[in-house]
């Protein structure tokens, strides 16, 4: 039995552990953050072959990755290449892809660079932390007081010396867009959810459609284009295990994000073969 070491204990190690079981993969949870690790000592008793995703702490990870000594199926330069976003969408413009008009900020920056970026775009414009998940810090300005007064906040951190990024995307707004969530796993696409707010929260003046903002993900049958644009979009970034969220109007698509470790959903809101092909990907890593 393939042992697959899995560094965050979360939904998706829940779900994916009985599937993989079943096609020879022993998925275990390995810690490697909130802990004092001997460095002389093994990180876990029993050794590993492979590992799922880069640990979520790049120092911790870093530890995490000598004293295990697996190769990942998402290592840490996939982690990175994704989780900046603005580096992402670079790539992903280079490569021919449709990304929303973005402009990205790296403090400081004088007060006139910042009017600059908002005139770019026709209000509201969407301000959003360049590698934070989760929907955190993101905020929508309508008005140029606004955007410079969220400016100011995201300075307020970035004055703190240990902050290691100290930037951010002022991007498009696309109201009325569709927002879904693709899977790629080792170049095909493998199914896709759309993320939508509950009335009662989009009549409460509520935008944002993460999950853990309290979104609602259901599974759909996506269009061939739109599933060519994850294909694409994974391609790009040379990742094998992606997520790509795609805002779709009716007369363009746009790939927003992408998230090199993306949440597993249940089994129905993905294709037939989903657990089969992630079970060849982390195989042909071990490999």
């Amino acid at each position: 039995m393939l042992r697959l070491a899995v560094a965050t204990n979360a939904e998706t190690l829940g779900r994916i552990r009985e599937p993989l079981r079943e096609r020879g993969i022993e998925a275990e949870h390995v810690p490697t953050r909130e802990r004092a690790q001997p460095l002389d000592e093994p990180l876990v008793d029993e050794a590993f072959d492979v590992g799922f995703v880069y640990p979520p702490r790049i120092m911790e990870g870093g530890v995490g990755d000598a004293l295990l000594g697996v190769p990942w199926v998402n290592d840490r330069e996939a982690i990175l290449r994704s989780r900046n976003k603005a580096g992402a969408l670079a790539r992903l413009g280079k490569a021919g892809l449709d990304t929303p008009a973005s402009v990205y900020v790296s403090n400081p920056v004088d007060e006139s660079e910042l009017r600059a970026a908002f005139e770019r775009f026709d209000p509201p414009v969407v301000v959003k932390p360049n590698s934070t998940t989760r929907g955190v810090g993101i905020a929508k300005a309508h008005d140029l007081d606004s955007f410079l007064g969220v400016c100011d906040y995201l300075s307020l951190v970035h004055d703190y010396r240990a902050a290691d990024d100290r930037s951010f995307l002022v991007q498009e707004y696309l109201p009325d867009a569709r927002d879904y969530r693709a899977m790629v796993v080792d170049g095909e696409f493998v199914g896709a959810v759309e993320r939508r707010l509950p009335e009662a929260e989009r009549e409460a003046g509520r935008w944002k459609h993460n999950v853990h903002r309290g979104a609602v993900a259901e599974g759909v049958d996506l269009p061939p284009d739109l599933r060519t644009l994850a294909e694409d979009a994974a391609d790009a970034l040379d990742i094998d295990w992606l997520g790509v969220d795609i805002l779709a109007t009716d007369d363009r698509a746009v790939v927003n994000e992408t998230n090199a470790r993306p949440t597993v959903d249940e089994v129905t809101k993905y294709e037939a073969d989903f657990y089969d092909r992630l079970a060849d990907l982390i195989r042909r890593t071990a490999h």
